[in-house]
């Protein structure tokens, strides 16, 4: 069982402008002319954290790690201005040219997948590789098994939670009555609802419960961030176009890949890794047998430690 690589501090850290709006936290650890790899974090408006350095050995990995926009340590926080996928794509790019990256691989899990993949078939050039978890691919049975029905069949109690806290008269069309609180005024229901959708979410992410990975959703902080950009994001379908990942998928097809998925995977299931891999006869699927959706539970990170390292040896 591969572990996590040791703790590591970042050697740079950047502040990079991307609109009149918005500023970008970058930060750069490892060994400065290895490997370039770029992590993607998921939500959107999920923020990256110390752990994600340490999918990747430090001694041959170039390693970025950056917050999209309203996320994490980037500016200003929360925020919905000029924040669509098509914006988090060009900064991606606008990264890449900042930091002097001729080519990167990308490490993206959930969201991070499906944003990872977009960029790929946009830039296909600037992509040397990629390793993806938890496969998101934004098509409307993904919505409605996360909002509708689906995981809320394998956990009604925890749904129970999520859909009465919004009255029963808008309960058809949970993402747009949540996202109605989270953009409001009333700063004590936008602060219940985003701990709400984020609880939901949370609970969801792993095969056994993890209390820390609950406490983190619930940090207020955490929990505005990530439910106001999901919602926003997820009222607009991603801002992409109907099965797009799919429909473009021949622009990567030459672009190695190695997928990582849960088999209990309850956030985002299987079958949008499956239906990935068949579209993309190059790419390799991992499928976990005793885990869910988190990167942190420790089938997903064995096989993403193991990834890493066989893309390494494939890069060199």
């Amino acid at each position: 069982m591969q572990l996590l690589y040791p703790e590591i501090k970042s050697y740079a850290k950047h502040s990079l402008e991307v609109s009149k709006t918005h500023l970008l936290y970058i930060e750069e650890s490892g060994l400065p002319d290895g490997i370039p790899v770029l992590f993607v974090h998921g939500g959107p408006g999920g923020g990256c954290d110390n752990d994600h350095r340490r999918y990747f050995d430090p001694e041959k990995y170039r390693i970025i790690l950056f917050d999209q926009r309203g996320s994490g340590r980037s500016q200003p926080h929360a925020s919905l201005i000029d924040n669509t996928t098509q914006d988090l794509i060009d900064d991606m790019e606008a990264i890449r040219i900042y930091l002097d990256v001729e080519k990167w691989m990308l490490f993206g899990g959930s969201w991070g997948s499906t944003l990872s993949l977009l960029y790929a078939e946009k830039f296909p050039d600037r992509v040397s590789a990629m390793v993806l978890r938890g496969i998101f691919l934004g098509r409307d049975i993904d919505y409605e098994w996360l909002y509708k029905k689906g995981a809320s069949l394998i956990y009604p109690d925890y749904w129970d939670d999520f859909s009465n806290h919004i009255p029963a008269d808008e309960q058809s069309n949970l993402v747009k009555a949540y996202y109605k609180r989270l953009i409001g005024v009333d700063e004590i229901a936008r602060m219940a609802s985003a701990k709400a959708w984020s609880i939901w979410e949370a609970r969801l992410a792993t095969l056994q419960t993890n209390q820390k990975l609950l406490d983190q959703f619930s940090e207020p902080h955490v929990a505005l961030a990530l439910a106001r950009i999901e919602a926003h994001y997820f009222v607009n379908k991603c801002f992409i176009k109907k099965n797009q990942i799919l429909k473009n998928i021949g622009k990567i097809k030459n672009i190695p890949g190695i997928i990582v998925h849960g088999r209990y995977d309850m956030v985002c299931p299987l079958d949008n890794a499956f239906t990935l891999h068949r579209a993309w006869p190059i790419s390799e699927l991992h499928i976990i047998r005793d885990a869910g959706h988190s990167g942190g539970e420790e089938g997903n990170i064995d096989a993403l430690v193991r990834a890493t390292r066989t893309m390494a040896i494939r890069l060199e």
